[in-house]
């Protein structure tokens, strides 16, 4: 929560996403970080109805939003279905970390235009994606996308893939404009 207000302190009108990645007792932590400046929160997929419900009843009551990452999910596409009948604003198709080192080649992509055909809300893609996949994401039909591997993962490392951070940044961003 004191990093929630910091951030909130430092950019008042920039959205915060407090990534909780709850499993239990949504309601109450999603109160705490929409307390503390958050502008959505994250609950897992995984998560029982109860949780999800809860979050989206907390979220309604401060006027923010729900996100619902469906990682690990043995029917992503059924449990987004679901997930915005509950009431979420958003799913996020997410291939985690240790997931991706234990199994080389996953990728959000893997189940992607599943989930965006299963949903009428926005979707993001995040997990181990490169630059030209991230891009694909998009023309998919994502409407957020998270590449955050490429900039500050460096083998099993989490530092900086690349010493000349600003450099790499604007030559993606302008890859992105070009897309």
């Amino acid at each position: 929560m004191h990093a929630v207000r910091a951030f909130r302190r430092e950019f008042p009108d920039t959205p915060i996403v407090v990534d909780l990645k709850t499993m239990d007792g949504a309601g109450l932590e999603a109160e705490m970080m929409f307390k503390a400046g958050g502008d959505m929160v994250v609950v897992m997929g995984q998560a029982h109805d109860a949780s999800i419900i809860e979050q989206v009843k907390m979220a309604k009551r401060y006027d923010k939003e729900v996100m619902c990452d469906v990682m690990l999910c043995p029917d992503k596409p059924g449990r987004a279905r679901q997930a915005q009948e509950m009431g979420v604003d958003y799913i996020i198709v997410h291939t985690g970390f240790d997931e991706r080192n234990m199994i080389p080649g996953l990728s959000p992509l893997d189940d992607l235009q599943d989930v965006l055909d299963a949903v009428d809300i926005p979707v993001q893609a995040v997990g181990g994606l490169s630059v030209p996949q991230a891009i694909e994401t998009l023309a998919l039909g994502a409407e957020i996308v998270v590449f955050g591997a490429p900039l500050v993962i460096s083998g099993q490392e989490f530092k900086a893939a690349d010493p000349n951070f600003d450099r790499q940044l604007r030559e993606i961003v302008q890859q992105v404009r070009e897309a």
